[in-house]
């Protein structure tokens, strides 16, 4: 493809990835929760789910959905209970918070369960899948073997996931201080619930 074309996909995926979502929301929190380090495997798991389900519809799995409507509609509610659960989950909490700002936090959750519900956020929005089809085309030059340019636009896009996930967990680690105090961190995690409950029900609500 063009650079210039390049450019512009670059510009529209930051846009995108930056955009306040499931993804974003939940590397936040598992960022002040667990600390920097522990949340890098959150990421990955946020960013494998995201990419499978790109790698997926770019392969035409978005056809079968077209055809068959009632599995989109699964995944979706499947998607909406989990971020439900999510924020239940946060309203819930009862641990005291840790020297959140070590890059230790709670170490209740072991690697392989960051990254498992990083994956299960990451694939909780099957419209992404139709997302996928509409956004992707427009950069692609018809005249040039398609594959080359699909495998590039999806590495561009996962950059672009990686350094914004990055740049939420960083800021994030600029209010850990404050969240040390009970209080405060009480609100955090009630704050963090309700956006996931309705991030969840927007996602039933819509389509």
């Amino acid at each position: 493809m063009d650079f210039d074309t390049w450019l512009l996909f670059v510009a529209s995926a930051l846009l995108l990835s930056a955009t306040p979502g499931p993804n974003l929301l939940h590397v936040l929190d598992r960022s002040v929760s667990y600390g920097l380090r522990r949340c890098l495997f959150s990421m990955g798991g946020c960013l494998a789910g995201v990419m499978a389900l790109m790698g997926t519809s770019a392969l035409g799995l978005a056809a079968a959905l077209e055809a068959a409507p009632s599995l989109l509609g699964l995944l979706r509610v499947g998607g909406a209970l989990y971020l439900a659960w999510l924020g239940i989950d946060a309203w819930r909490r009862r641990q005291a918070p840790l020297d959140v700002g070590d890059g230790g936090g709670w170490v209740t959750s072991s690697r392989r369960l960051l990254l498992r519900d990083g994956f299960l956020i990451g694939v909780s929005n099957p419209k992404m899948l139709l997302f996928t089809v509409a956004f992707l085309p427009p950069f692609i030059d018809a005249s040039r073997p398609q594959l080359p340019q699909l495998q590039i636009l999806l590495a561009t896009f996962a950059l672009t996931e990686v350094l914004c996930y990055l740049a939420f967990a960083l800021a994030a680690q600029c209010i850990a201080g404050y969240l040390r105090v009970p209080r405060w961190r009480r609100r955090f995690d009630r704050g963090v619930g309700s956006l996931f409950i309705g991030l969840g029900a927007a996602l039933l609500a819509t389509g």
